[in-house]
């Protein structure tokens, strides 16, 4: 079988690759984020700790299942046995999840789509997954007009158990208040820690990137996804169209046609708006579109953590 054959066989069954609306098929929350993560370490083509920080803690006897790359092939030659290196991982960061649960995020465009809501939590199910694999502690809120849910951050599998079961029962409901929720993680974090907003930021921006800002500088490292439904990003291409505001219960129609190329720029110029807000000031903020695979932005999150190594 050649190199390439292989490797297309290995792309195939990333579930990170897939359609976030294909993943939502293969099962619960926990069976898919364990697939999304299986799928994005794969396809690092190296080992599962690269990027991570991982000391070296004993040998055990080899099993079938085990990685053979961490076969520890000098004992073999002593003992003519396998043995198989364990690493004990740092646990030398807290990071905390802030999921926007407002009832904008129960919204999508088109019946091949998740919700904004279905696809932050899987993305969140992915992340978190990978948090504790590392050893990190990590805690979630969810929140709207207020603070429904939170989860103090913790380590080891009865806490992702515990964080997946807690996000598969939110529903989206009421207005979005960002600010106060990041204030109140704010108080909560005594040391220095990682914050990973996932919102459709439909927010006020001056207090939102103030209590963002702040963060940053109280030494916390802040990781911003923005989450778009492509139908926020197009207006249909003719014909009227109503525009309805599911946190004021506002609508108002408008013919599309007319609106079209202006609805575009203003939702260009609101994205670079908010990267000239966060990004001069160390936050790191990426766009997310909810038909987009979670490799991407799972990957946006390994480049935050290789420079927090």
């Amino acid at each position: 079988m050649s190199q390439t054959t292989t490797r297309s066989r290995a792309h195939l069954r990333r579930a990170d690759l897939l359609h976030p609306t294909e993943l939502s098929r293969l099962g619960n929350l926990e069976f898919v984020a364990r697939k999304v993560v299986e799928g994005f370490l794969l396809g690092l083509h190296a080992s599962p700790h690269r990027g991570f920080s991982a000391e070296f803690a004993e040998l055990k006897a080899y099993q079938p299942g085990d990685d053979v790359r961490y076969i520890d092939w000098r004992m073999f030659g002593r003992s003519d046995r396998y043995f198989v290196k364990q690493f004990q991982e740092e646990t030398n960061l807290v990071s905390h999840l802030l999921l926007d649960i407002s009832e904008s995020m129960n919204w999508k465009s088109g019946t091949g789509l998740l919700s904004k809501l279905s696809y932050g939590k899987q993305l969140l199910a992915a992340l978190s997954l990978l948090l504790v694999r590392q050893g990190d502690a990590v805690g979630l809120t969810a929140f709207h007009d207020g603070v429904p849910t939170r989860i103090h951050p913790r380590g080891g599998k009865h806490h992702w158990y515990e964080l997946l079961h807690r996000l598969e029962s939110l529903q989206a409901s009421g207005r979005t208040n960002a600010p106060s929720a990041l204030t109140d993680v704010a108080r909560r974090l005594r040391r220095r820690g990682l914050v990973v907003l996932v919102s459709d930021l439909l927010v006020d921006l001056d207090r939102t990137k103030n209590t963002l800002r702040f963060l940053r500088h109280r030494g916390h490292e802040v990781l911003v996804l923005h989450l778009l439904d492509p139908g926020e990003r197009e207006l249909p291409a003719a014909g009227d169209a109503w525009f309805y505001d599911p946190e004021t219960q506002e609508e108002m129609r408008v013919n599309a046609a007319d609106l079209r190329a202006d609805y575009r720029d203003a939702v260009k110029e609101a994205l670079r708006e908010w990267e000239r807000a966060l990004r001069p000031y160390g936050i790191d903020y990426v766009t997310v579109d909810t038909d987009q695979p979670l490799s991407r932005v799972l990957g946006a999150y390994l480049k935050k953590r290789a420079r927090l190594g």
